[in-house]
């Protein structure tokens, strides 16, 4: 009777241990492609990434290079002060986007263009995100804001 009880105890265990691993790896299959890495223009020149790696980038949409009118495609250049990488991006953006703002994009860096997909903007005077705050700041040019 203890033995059999023994017995049954460890296949308890030994299934939660194969169900817990196998719903693990359901999560992180599921889960692959959503994940998004963060990265400066500094880490982008450092270190290129591949074509296919789809990622975030973010710093200050350098001045004088904001260009509009080829259709939908806009270009500019983001920098966090120590690198500057071109973007280009296909679509509507957000109407607080202007040079001299803090941005962070999502997509892909190619033959040395960012091929943005999403562009996201400050949302109100003040705000900048917190990835690109610690990239300037990690640069040295990045300055308190008033009030």
């Amino acid at each position: 009777m203890k033995g059999l009880k023994k017995q049954r105890r460890i296949q308890v265990i030994a299934l939660a241990a194969v169900a817990l691993v196998l719903a693990t790896g359901l999560i992180g299959y599921a889960m692959r492609d959503g994940i998004n890495f963060f990265r400066s223009p500094s880490q982008v020149i450092a270190e290129p990434p591949r074509g296919d790696e789809v990622f975030r980038i973010g710093g200050l949409v350098e001045e004088g290079t904001l260009v509009r009118g080829q259709g939908e495609t806009i270009t500019f250049s983001v920098t966090d002060g120590g690198a500057t990488v071109p973007v280009s991006y296909t679509g509507v953006l957000p109407d607080l986007f202007e040079e001299g703002q803090g941005m962070i994009g999502t997509g892909n860096y190619v033959n040395g263009v960012f091929q943005a997909s999403e562009i996201l903007a400050k949302h109100d005077e003040s705000y900048m995100p917190k990835e690109v705050i610690d990239a300037l700041k990690e640069q040295g040019i990045y300055k308190e804001p008033n009030g």
